[in-house]
């Protein structure tokens, strides 16, 4: 018996020395390639100073309604995430992604992810990259507590809100938080384990939209920029900042919902919590048979009913 458990203990810290040695020669490889890539794949739009760091806002085309686009949790590279849409509404629209601290070429700074700061960053990156209200925002998933504190704070500055499957306050009621899952997905990125599994980025809705130089430079955001510093303190800040937001009552701006089957996010009746909110709002919806990154499975039918929201506004 004595012979058996030697031989488990040993067999136990040879693998333990292994997974080690995996884990120090990923992360040595992890720093290299990083920084051949931030050289390889510089920021596309502008880096504006706002409290401690660096907000990276990217912006394109012209027109009388400037349309924010707001990511949700967890997004590695908002302006290749969201080009599928903006690129269907640009010709006529200003268009702009404002990155999170943490999220794509954004740095992530050391403040609060309380709802207030971060909105206080968003119109302040806005402002510095010389971009100006009023706006329509384009909230995807947990930015939509952003966009409601927004409309509710400073209703002169909102015109109009296109939720991309808006996680809404009610739905933090129900939804488990991620905790855990963002952890350990946040120790594969900095340790470079996400790097052996390349094929990972190209099997994103979005994939099928970008082009190669796109696609390359997406995949380097992926396993570079997934579940930052920043990005968790944001999850562990969700529910208190979907319980302010909720206190605050709907705004009273025009609404329009997209919404996904639900079928991957873990709430069981997603899209009648998301529709109950905006019935209530007085505002409009359309149920989609797609899943929760509604804007790369159907840019073609949101940028079209999104151009006819967007006219009756600006009557």
């Amino acid at each position: 018996m004595k012979t058996i458990l030697s031989i488990i203990k040993w067999i136990s810290l040879g693998l333990l020395a292994l997974l080690l040695v995996l884990i120090a020669g990923s992360s040595l490889n992890h720093v290299v390639q990083t920084a051949r890539e931030e050289a390889t794949y510089p920021p596309p739009g502008e880096l504006v100073p706002v409290n401690d760091h660096r907000l990276h806002v990217y912006a394109e085309g012209d027109g009388d309604l400037t349309l924010v686009f707001m990511s949700g949790s967890g997004t590695a590279a908002p302006v290749l995430d969201f080009r599928p849409l903006y690129g269907r509404l640009s010709d006529d629209y200003r268009t702009v992604v404002v990155e999170r601290a943490g999220y794509g070429w954004s740095e992530n700074g050391g403040t609060s992810r309380d709802i207030d700061t971060v909105l206080s960053e968003t119109r302040r990156a806005l402002t510095s990259a010389g971009e100006s209200g009023p706006y329509v925002l384009l909230p995807h998933s947990m930015s939509a507590l952003e966009a409601l504190h927004w409309a509710n704070a400073y209703p002169d500055e909102v015109t109009g809100i296109i939720g991309l499957d808006p996680a809404v306050p009610p739905v933090y009621e129900v939804m488990p938080m991620p905790r855990l899952t963002a952890s350990v997905a946040a120790f594969t990125s900095r340790t470079g384990l996400l790097r052996l599994v390349p094929s990972i980025c190209r099997e994103a809705p979005v994939a099928e939209h970008l082009t190669e130089a796109d696609m390359e430079a997406y995949c380097s955001m992926m396993v570079r920029r997934t579940m930052t510093s920043a990005m968790l303190a944001e999850v562990d800040m969700i529910q208190a900042n979907a319980e302010r937001v909720a206190g605050e009552g709907i705004p009273n701006v025009p609404l329009f919902f997209f919404i996904s089957n639900g079928d991957d996010v873990p709430v069981e009746n997603w899209g009648e919590i998301l529709a109950d909110y905006v019935e209530a709002a007085g505002g409009e919806y359309h149920m989609l048979d797609v899943g929760h990154f509604v804007h790369n499975e159907a840019p073609d039918l949101i940028a079209a009913e999104s151009r006819a929201f967007l006219q009756q506004i600006e009557r």
